[in-house]
C-alpha cells in the first residue's frame, strides 16, 4: 500500500539513525524477556524522545495515534532491524491498566515516568504455593489507617532487581471463594521491609527473583480498584499482558536467529528445508492473525478469549522455532563454549540457539499456563460469543 510505504520509510529512517551497532548487537543477543538492561534504557529513551514509546496507548496519554496496521508494521521493522527488546511491563501492562481503571491521581503520578523510562515495573503475582492457582496466594495486607501493612513473599518475579515499582496482588480478607478478598496494590520497591533475592534460571540467566515483604507499608491511595476486588483488576491487566508478551515481533526475532545460524554453515539434514519452510509459513500465518485481532480491537484488554488464543499460539510457536534451531545447531549447541578456539564458525550462533531454547521452555507457563488458557477457549466454544468477522 502507498501509505504503508511512506510510513515504512519514516520508520526505516529513524531506525537507521537511532540503532547503533551496540544496540543491534544487544537485540541479537537477547534470549529472555528483555535485552541487556542498559541497552533497554537507551532504546527506551530514544523511542520516548521520538514520541514512539507507547504505540498502543491513547493519543491523549502519550500514544502515537497510529492505526493497528502501523503498530504491527513498526514492531515488525524493529524486529527486522534487531532493536533491543524493552523491559516494558509499565508500557505493556500497568500503564494500560491505569489508563483504564486507575484514579486521576494515579494516572497523574505514574504514567509520565512510565513513558520516560524513569519508572520500571515488575509484577508481584506468583507465590511458592500460588502459581497456576493464583487465587491461593497468601501474602497478607492488613489495613492500618491510610496504609496497608504487607507481609509475605512473591516468587518468579521477572526483573525485580531492575524495577523501582511493583504491581502486586495481596490478600486483604478471606471470602467464600478464594478469588474474593484479593486487593491490587502499587508498591515502591524502595519501601523499608521489602527485600529482593535472585533466582538463577536453568540457562544461568538472572531474570527471576523472590521478593520478601516484612511489614511493608503501602498507602491506600496506591490501591487500584476497590478493596477485595483485585482479582477482577488483575484479570483485566492480564488480558493486556497475555496478548503482548509474546508478539509476532518476538517470534520474528527468534526466526532471524535461526536464519543467522543456518547462514553460518552448520550441516542440515535432508528434512531441514521442509521444517524451515513450515516454520516460516506458521510465522506468517500468526502475523496475519495478530494483525487481524489488532485491527478488530480484540487485543485492547476486554477480550479474554482472543488474548488466550494469542498467548497459546505465540508461546508454542516460539518454542517450535527454538527447537528447530537447537536441532540445526546439533552437539555444538552444548559444547561451543568449551572448544578453546577450535570451534567452527557457527559455534557462537549454536550456543545462542541452546540458550534461547532453554529460555523459551517457560513460555507456555508464564502469564498463566497454556492449559489454563485452553480452558478459557473451551468455555467460549461451549458458550459462543460474537464470531470473528470473515
Amino acid at each position: 500500500m502507498e501509505n504503508d510505504q511512506a510510513f515504512l520509510d519514516e520508520v526505516g529512517s529513524f531506525l537507521s539513525e537511532s540503532l547503533t551497532p551496540d544496540l543491534r548487537a544487544a537485540g541479537r543477543r537477547t534470549t529472555g524477556t528483555h535485552s541487556d538492561i542498559e541497552a533497554c534504557r537507551i532504546w527506551h529513551r530514544r523511542l520516548y524522545e521520538r514520541g514512539w514509546i507507547a504505540p498502543a496507548w491513547p493519543l491523549a496519554h502519550g500514544g502515537t495515534g497510529w492505526t493497528a496496521r502501523q503498530r504491527f508494521l513498526f514492531e515488525r521493522e524493529c524486529a527486522l532491524n534487531d532493536a533491543p527488546i524493552l523491559f516494558a511491563g509499565g508500557i505493556r501492562s500497568i500503564g494500560p491498566l491505569l489508563i483504564s481503571m486507575g484514579t486521576p491521581e494515579q494516572r497523574e503520578r505514574y504514567l509520565a515516568p512510565i513513558l520516560t523510562g524513569d519508572d520500571l515495573w515488575c509484577q508481584g503475582f506468583s507465590e511458592a504455593g500460588a502459581g497456576s492457582d493464583l487465587a491461593a496466594l497468601g501474602t497478607r495486607a492488613v489495613r492500618d489507617g491510610d496504609a496497608y501493612i504487607v507481609n509475605g513473599a512473591k516468587i518468579w518475579t521477572t526483573g525485580a532487581h531492575h524495577a523501582n515499582r511493583m504491581f502486586a496482588l495481596v490478600r486483604s480478607a478471606r471470602g467464600a471463594r478464594p478469588q474474593e478478598g484479593i486487593t491490587f496494590l502499587l508498591i515502591d520497591m524502595a519501601t523499608p521491609g521489602l527485600r529482593v533475592e535472585p533466582i538463577l534460571s536453568f540457562d544461568g540467566d538472572h531474570e527471576f527473583n523472590q521478593v520478601f515483604f516484612d511489614d511493608v507499608r503501602v498507602p491506600v491511595a496506591n490501591r487500584v480498584g476497590a478493596e477485595g476486588e483485585g482479582w477482577a483488576v488483575a484479570k483485566h491487566l492480564m488480558r493486556f499482558a497475555r496478548s503482548n508478551n509474546t508478539t509476532s515481533g518476538l517470534l520474528r526475532r527468534a526466526y532471524r536467529a535461526l536464519e543467522r545460524l543456518l547462514a553460518a554453515g552448520p550441516k542440515a539434514d535432508a528434512g531441514f528445508p521442509a521444517r524451515l519452510a513450515n516454520i516460516g509459513i506458521e510465522l506468517r500465518a500468526f502475523e496475519n492473525f495478530e494483525l487481524r485481532l489488532m485491527s478488530e480491537g480484540r487485543l485492547a484488554g476486554d477480550d479474554e478469549v482472543s488474548s488466550s488464543l494469542m498467548k497459546c499460539m505465540a508461546s508454542e510457536l516460539h518454542q517450535r522455532i527454538t527447537e528447530v534451531a537447537l536441532d540445526l545447531a546439533g552437539p555444538y549447541a552444548a559444547v561451543a563454549g568449551a572448544l578453546n578456539g577450535n570451534s567452527p564458525a557457527f559455534a557462537g550462533e549454536a550456543a545462542h540457539a541452546a540458550h534461547k531454547y532453554f529460555s523459551t521452555r517457560a513460555a507456555s507457563i508464564y502469564s498463566g499456563t497454556n492449559e489454563t488458557h485452553r480452558n478459557i477457549i473451551a468455555r467460549s466454544i461451549a458458550a459462543p460469543r460474537e464470531p470473528l468477522r470473515q
